[in-house]
């Protein structure tokens, strides 16, 4: 089992705020939300928008996610430009395998789960964690209303590499490319200065001059 974000709430109830029909619109429109964690970074997650909560599964062979703490912030796209839309607070709710909460979500998220290739309930009920994510208060963020910050971030470290294997390019690839033209300016360098030797060495000896200049 995957360590539980939060503690079992067993009714997850979305509190009225400004702006809902904005945030249902991003919410339904965008199936990809960021979940800022405090002291850690921000991350991508795909989700299923119900009644006022954003519900995710995370844990083996699903999306990594991390211990949730029982606030976060979500970070929501515009649909149109993929540009941030609006910054909201959420309150973290773990659902319990089995209970009518966890098996209403698992409905919506099975058939938005792309690629499955097995039982995903079985699975999810016995290694992996469903969370429902409320929005809550006034927006930190939103439109006519952003933070000064752009929110760039360093890329996240990954295992992935491409340096065992490079893909093979025609003619070699930009530095190759670089380097075999510095060769080839050096190599006709020498050659040029090699017959400018020669060149001289020939006309001292028509004139009987020796190489050491008598």
């Amino acid at each position: 089992m995957t360590e539980r974000a939060t503690e079992q709430q067993d009714e997850p109830t979305a509190a009225p705020a400004p702006g809902a029909a904005l945030l249902a619109e991003a919410m339904g429109k965008s199936g990809l939300l960021w979940i800022d964690v405090a002291d850690d970074r921000t991350w991508p997650a795909w989700h299923v928008w119900d009644d006022g909560a954003a519900l995710v599964v995370s844990g083996p062979g699903e999306q990594p996610l991390p211990w949730l703490p029982p606030e976060v912030r979500l970070v929501l796209r515009s649909k149109d430009t993929g540009g941030r839309l609006l910054t909201v607070r959420a309150r973290a709710h773990v659902l319990e395998p089995g209970s009518s909460q966890w098996q209403r979500a698992t409905d919506l998220l099975r058939p938005a789960r792309l690629n499955a290739v097995d039982d995903s309930v079985t699975r999810w009920a016995a290694e992996c964690t469903v969370t429902a994510l409320v929005p809550f208060g006034d927006p930190l963020e939103s439109p006519g209303s952003y933070a000064a910050d752009d929110h760039r971030a360093a890329p996240a470290r990954t295992a992935a590499t491409t340096t065992a294997w490079r893909p093979w390019h025609w003619g070699g690839r930009g530095e190759t490319k670089a380097e075999q033209r510095q060769a080839r300016a050096e190599a006709k360098a020498r050659r040029k200065a090699a017959k400018a030797r020669a060149k001289q060495r020939r006309k001292r000896r028509r004139r009987g001059v020796g190489l050491d200049g008598r």
